[in-house]
């Protein structure tokens, strides 16, 4: 049996549990997946995380908002999750637990299926958080042309800065609001919890969108977030979080058990009605 866990703040109608349990059953494992609420079970996201790995767990994932806050307590498992700086995937082990970056790869991964043969252009993007930093360095392995960043917090919108400039060949430009970011853009993600359950809204000013020619949304919970219902009336093509959210939990699946699922086969049993249980999570 594989132990897995999610460790996040708002996480109650998360399909990670789901994806995991179903790509392990394609694969012939034994795999369990639990959310982890670090509120819900009266203890900190440190308390949480020594337990899983007290407890035997094999990895679990990290989602908002500790994809920073965990990186201190983890070697980097690559090159790329270092200098990203955040971390969605750790792996349990002897000694200190491994961390990875799958919203990079992730990200990367879902651009390439869903604008095949593109490249980003000029980008502009509101948020420099954990999901924000994985995206900025996937951009820039995709060769986008800029990447103008909006952040309220300018330390953080300047250290993801610092971090792509020193450690890619991406031209980065931040920016005093999002509509200084909006000005040119072909491409504009979301990387702030706007939009998601609980957090209502949008990063981006409808108005404006028509300018653009490709919009991206890191929230799936929900899929159609007032961001993206804006942006595809306004005539953008676009690529929602849930495929961010599907290519990241392949590419963790994979660093948990070692094995690759079948892609389109997990697509199909996700589309599923599954049993109460299920839902759960």
């Amino acid at each position: 049996m594989i132990q897995l866990g999610l460790i996040g703040d708002n996480i109650r109608r998360s399909k990670s549990p789901l994806l995991h349990r179903l790509a392990g059953e394609l694969c012939g494992l034994d795999v369990r997946y639990e959310p982890l609420i670090p509120a819900d079970l009266g203890l900190d996201f440190d308390a949480v995380f020594d337990r899983c790995a007290r407890e035997g767990y094999r990895g679990i994932n990290v989602t908002y908002p500790y994809k920073e806050r965990v990186f201190p307590r983890l070697v980097m498992g690559d090159d790329e999750t270092r200098a990203v700086g955040a971390c969605n995937t750790v792996i349990f082990g002897a000694g200190t637990p491994q961390g990875f970056n799958t919203d990079c790869s992730g990200f990367a991964a879902a651009f390439r299926a869903s604008f095949k043969g593109e490249a980003p252009g000029r980008v502009a993007m509101a948020g420099a958080g954990g999901v924000g930093k994985a995206i900025g360095f996937a951009l820039s392995s995709l060769g986008a042309a800029e990447l103008a960043i909006f952040d309220p917090d300018g330390a953080k919108a300047g250290a993801l800065a610092g971090a792509l400039r020193q450690s890619s060949n991406l031209s980065v430009r931040l920016v005093g609001s999002i509509e200084e970011a909006m000005a040119g853009a072909d491409g504009l993600i979301n990387s702030t919890p706007l939009g998601m359950v609980g957090h209502p809204g949008s990063a981006f000013p409808a108005e404006r969108l028509r300018r653009a020619r490709w919009a991206f949304d890191a929230v799936y919970t929900p899929v159609e977030t007032e961001f993206l219902a804006a942006a595809r009336a306004a005539g953008l093509a676009i690529l929602s979080g849930y495929e961010l959210f599907f290519h990241q939990g392949v590419d963790a699946f994979r660093l948990f058990t070692g094995v690759d699922v079948d892609q389109a086969a997990l697509r199909a049993a996700l589309l599923r009605p599954q049993p109460a249980m299920a839902h759960s999570a």
